[in-house]
């Protein structure tokens, strides 16, 4: 009896518990890869953020541009 029972945990030793863990891991890895709600609207708002500062930098722009025409040549 105590020969099976060593038999059944090798056997689980060697077959069951590494495909248990592959299979975990290759569900984690996929999980991984898609992209959560949370990260896309933090995405968004960073590209709206984004969007925003690059006009303000253009208006600026225009607006030194006006009050010096030549400073651009300065730098």
């Amino acid at each position: 009896m105590s020969e099976l029972l060593a038999l059944a945990i090798i056997l689980f030793l060697v077959v069951v518990a590494p495909l248990i863990v592959v299979l975990h891991f290759v569900t984690k890895w996929k999980q991984s890869r898609e992209i959560s709600t949370d990260d896309e609207q933090l995405l968004e708002d960073l590209w709206m953020l984004s969007q925003r500062l690059e006009e303000r930098l253009m208006t600026l722009e225009e607006i030194l541009d006006e009050d010096v025409p030549d400073g651009r040549r300065k730098i």
